[in-house]
């Protein structure tokens, strides 16, 4: 299949991409705006779904690496003509990650107070935060089993079928979010941040269900688990491993980034919550044009074809900065609104409108750093990102943080500290490919 690099067939691939790559952080935003205007405790249970919301998303972001892993192998052997031989891989990824899910499950679920401990959560904030997780954590080997068919649909250079899922899956959880949190008269009784967790847990099933039935049906790639492996299940266990320990570091980050925002008390983790959430919302629209740079590098790289590879990279540039840009003057244009659409308490707005400006200055940086780092992951260059997060993170993000925090900054420390961690992920993925693939690019 012949894709020229020209917007219009980017679009194809980045605007569904993009409508599917929001609907997780749609699903936080739901929770937190319907959460956040609750009629009591709603500081509370905020700050509740904030601190769960990173726990899940850590383990999401782990094991969900399949979706890029399988892509990488599925797109690089479509490049070269020989899908034949992965066609049965994808099951063995699902059949492999959706089990370590469910141990994770047994073995996290009793020990929730401890693990909301180690963010902070005390009283209140720890017993909801126990209530939200006892019940959400049980979607998440749904949630896996659709990434993982998200990956395939990517490397098959198809994200049309992905979006029409994770539109189905955002409808499922608003409408839900409203009826089981606040309840409908006569009907369903209120249920508080319990509701919401329900609500998320119904719609990643739905989305599973949506999956399977689109795979079977519109490929020829079945979800029968058939033995021995396939002969890529080396090339992608070693690509997982590389990408765990990449994405434990990303974790760290967001780890430490919550732990200090809890520290500070109650208004400042809610505020956090909202910033961070907006953060992904903005990470996750800039996505659809990385996730045409993971989709088309690895098809690229497969066919050999490094000239078009180089294009590829300088256009997507292009887009993401544009993209980066108009999401900064949009997130300007309604600063003193988008806040109030998740709380009404002026205590946290106030915390929020302080650190927003730096959401928004970051977003052109964050482009540049995701697109880049979808491409690396389309070309299975996994190592490079595991290497280079763990520098990032540990030479720069940490010990920012640390000395911003002695100045008693707060979330200023935070975000500043999260806007210096993306420079050093971003620039330097831009000088190794430069260096990989300029020289190659002139020669074919």
């Amino acid at each position: 299949m012949k894709t020229d690099i020209t917007l219009k067939n980017i679009n194809k691939l980045a605007i569904p991409a993009l409508i599917a790559g929001v609907a997780e952080p749609i699903l936080s935003l739901t929770d937190t705006a319907i959460i956040g205007n609750v009629d009591y405790n709603a500081a509370e249970s905020l700050a509740a779904v904030g601190i769960v919301g990173t726990f899940i998303s850590m383990l999401i972001w782990v094991l969900g690496q399949t979706r890029s892993a399988i892509s990488s192998i599925v797109s690089q052997h479509l490049g070269a003509n020989q899908l034949e031989k992965v066609k049965n891989l994808p099951a063995q990824a699902i059949f492999i990650i959706t089990s370590i899910s469910i141990i994770i499950i047994i073995t996290t679920w009793p020990f929730a107070s401890q693990i909301f401990k180690l963010y902070n959560a005390s009283h209140l904030i720890l017993e909801y935060s126990i209530d939200y997780y006892h019940i959400r954590v049980f979607g998440f080997p749904f949630t896996l089993f659709t990434i993982a068919i998200f990956g395939t649909f990517r490397g098959l250079q198809n994200t049309y079928y992905p979006m029409i899922i994770a539109i189905i899956g955002t409808i499922v959880n608003v409408i839900l979010d409203f009826a089981l949190v606040y309840g409908i008269e006569g009907l369903v009784n209120p249920m508080h941040i319990k509701g919401a967790a329900y609500a998320s847990v119904i719609a990643q099933i739905t989305m599973a269900f949506c999956s399977a039935y689109f795979l079977l049906k519109k490929t020829d790639i079945s979800l029968r688990v058939t033995f021995p492996f396939n002969a890529e299940i080396k090339n992608f266990t070693l690509m997982i491993l590389n990408l765990f320990v990449r994405t434990l570091a990303l974790n760290v980050t967001l780890y430490f980034a919550t732990r200090f925002a809890t520290s500070y008390g109650t208004e400042y983790i809610a505020a956090y919550t909202i910033a961070i959430n907006l953060w992904f919302l903005g990470a996750f629209i800039i996505d659809g044009y990385a996730s045409a740079g993971n989709i088309l590098s690895g098809k690229y790289l497969g066919a050999k074809n490094y000239k078009k590879l180089v294009e590829l990279s300088q256009f997507l540039i292009k887009c993401g900065i544009g993209v980066g840009i108009i999401l900064t003057i949009l997130g300007f244009i309604t600063y003193d609104f988008v806040g109030s659409i998740f709380t009404q308490d002026q205590l946290v707005l106030n915390e929020f409108h302080n650190v927003f400006w730096i959401v928004l200055a970051m977003q052109p940086l964050c482009a540049l750093a995701f697109i880049f780092d979808g491409m690396f992951k389309g070309m299975g260059k996994m190592k490079f990102l595991r290497n280079l997060l763990l520098l990032s993170t540990g030479l720069v993000f940490i010990p920012v943080l640390f000395l911003l925090d002695c100045y008693d900054l707060k979330l200023y420390a935070v975000f500043i500290a999260l806007t210096l961690w993306i420079i050093a992920r971003g620039f330097p993925l831009i000088i190794k490919f430069r260096q990989l693939f300029l020289s190659l690019s002139q020669k074919t």
